[in-house]
């Protein structure tokens, strides 16, 4: 496996350059970019030390968005998952989907994980022991099942706990190599765990799969209002982006005691929860997900919640979730 991308525990700007594009120094606040059109001549150039490097990287097209396109070509569906802020289960969601639509033994799926300084579907999936192996061919994702693979940065992790301190650029390059470097093969299903807002790795997903499609987002929200804030925020970013929205998930949307089966409300919809915010957004609610305990407790174990206690009301949930979706994909 090689070390360009892979050396995670360093700070300062990561570029990956050739070495006589080095930056001398970090970017000013309001740099355009070593790759946009503007490098070097915009007002924020002025006195950089950069401004010359910058000046003479090569401009134009990128050569990787053919590649990408290619790589992707066996795919049939890509779906993003999103979510305007962090805390919302929209990890834990992404491994139950990837659970879900890998029980039909007739689909495979990929998950990939673009969270990158927090990856988690690893351990969610029960893989964190495996590595990736490099042939040249590309990266071959880590098996989960015989039709569910993964791939995320924490398989090229030294240790479990190594932060990766990388400024946009090196994430963009990562990314870019899971999506033309990685070898899916045919997939009926790829689903893009991403990290919360609407930043890099947001817009350089939906920039390298331009040509390749995008079916649309899955955006996850909890009931509260402080938590739809921010998501509406996100839809706002999909349909300035380009992106479908292919619906929302209210997930902990009231908690499923295991014994009594008794369901009460923990984050109490105080302006109407996900359902009144897909009236108000004009988008469709694809359903809500209860909490159960026994959720947290299989991804820590990465086990299958849904394979477990398949009578939970929140599997259940889960499972009209997945129905909705593929009805919205066109997969019925």
């Amino acid at each position: 496996m090689t070390s360009e991308v892979l050396d995670p525990v360093v700070g300062g700007d990561e570029r990956i350059l050739p070495p006589e594009y080095e930056l001398n120094e970090a970017e000013p606040e309001h740099c355009p970019g070593p790759e946009s059109e503007m490098a070097g001549k915009a007002d924020a150039c002025d006195g950089c030390a950069n401004k010359e490097i910058c000046e003479s990287l090569p401009k134009g097209p990128d050569p990787d968005i053919p590649l990408i396109t290619d790589n992707l070509s066996g795919i049939d569906h890509k779906i993003l998952i999103l979510s305007g802020k962090g805390g919302v289960g929209k990890s834990t969601f992404t491994t139950m989907l990837s659970w879900a639509l890998s029980a039909d033994e007739d689909l495979q799926v990929g998950a990939m994980d673009l969270d990158i300084c927090g990856p988690s579907l690893p351990h969610m999936l029960g893989c964190t022991q495996e590595v990736i192996h490099e042939s040249n061919s590309g990266w071959t994702p880590v098996y989960v099942a015989d039709n569910l693979a993964t791939m995320s940065i924490q398989f090229m992790l030294p240790e479990d706990d190594s932060a990766i301190i990388w400024r946009g650029s090196k994430k963009n390059q990562l990314i870019k190599k899971f999506l033309k470097d990685v070898e899916w093969d045919r997939l009926d299903y790829l689903v893009i765990d991403t990290p919360p807002g609407t930043s890099d790795e947001h817009i350089s997903i939906n920039k390298f799969m331009q040509d390749s499609g995008i079916d649309g987002a899955l955006i996850v929200t909890t009931p509260q209002e402080v938590a739809l804030l921010d998501v509406r925020k996100e839809i706002d970013f999909c349909r300035k982006a380009g992106i479908n929205i292919l619906g929302l998930v209210e997930n902990m949307s009231g908690f499923v005691c295991p014994n009594c089966k008794g369901e009460s409300q923990i984050f109490k919809p105080t302006t109407g929860g996900g359902k009144a915010l897909c009236e108000e957004m004009n988008i469709k609610f694809l359903g809500s997900v209860p909490l159960d305990p026994r959720i947290g407790k299989c991804a820590d174990f990465g086990e299958s919640f849904l394979d477990n206690y398949p009578d939970s009301p929140a599997s259940i949930a889960v499972l009209d979730v997945v129905e909705s979706l593929r009805d919205a994909v066109g997969d019925v």
